[in-house]
Order: structure tokens, then sequence, then C-alpha cells
């Protein structure tokens, strides 16, 4: 298989870098975006197996939103949201995901969500 292709949209640069780093190290080819592009034309360029996405991408863009136009071109690739704050559940655009993570300085949970959603993908082909 070929190494799987990650699409991490985050507004924070160290954690953009620190998820490219920690991700790439587990074999994964990853392309970030602090989610002010044009993120659809992103998605069609990478074709991603899993997208990584922060939920709160500075005060004019929602992740929920930007999820919400992922789907609408996408509606299979795994999406992860990654957020600060738990205060997501209770959106329903929220729903449209396929795994959730708290940030944390731990990412095993992360790596897990992904390794999950890469299978997910995966099973697809």
């Amino acid at each position: 298989m070929a190494q799987p292709r990650i699409l991490v949209v985050d507004d924070e640069k160290h954690i953009r870098m620190l998820y490219q780093e920690e991700l790439e190290a587990e074999g994964y080819q990853v392309t970030v975006s602090d989610g002010q592009g044009n993120i659809l034309e992103l998605l069609d360029r990478v074709k991603p197996d899993v997208v990584i996405l922060d939920i709160k991408l500075g005060v004019n863009r929602s992740g929920l939103d930007l999820l919400q136009e992922i789907r609408g071109q996408d509606s299979v690739v795994p999406v992860i949201l990654s957020t600060a704050y738990d205060s997501f559940q209770h959106d329903l655009k929220s729903i449209a995901a396929d795994f959730y993570v708290v940030k944390s300085v731990d990412l095993a949970e992360l790596k897990s969500k992904t390794r999950l959603a890469v299978a997910k993908t995966a099973s697809r082909t």
C-alpha cells in the first residue's frame, strides 16, 4: 500500500508542525493548511486518505462549516475533528465527522484515531 496521505487543517502553526512531525514519524505523508485557503481545491489536489480538522479556525472560519463543505465534495474521506473544546458535541454539524480527538500534548489518541481512519479508507479500496 502506498504511504497514506493525511491533510491537517489547523490555524495554529505549532499544532500543524507538531502533527506533521509526529504523523510523518508514523509513516504518513502529511500536508498542512492553516484553513484560510481554498480547502476544497487542496482536498482535490492532495486526495488525502484522512483529514484532521480543527473546529476553530480563527475568527472568520469554522471547522464545522468546513466539514460540511468537505462532505459536499467528498462524502467518504474520514474526517477527524480535533479540538481543545468539547462544546462541538452540541453542534449537529459535528455528526458528519468520523472521529473526535481532544487536543493534548499526548498524541496517542490522535495517532490511534488516524490509524482507524486509514484502515477505514483502506477497507473501501
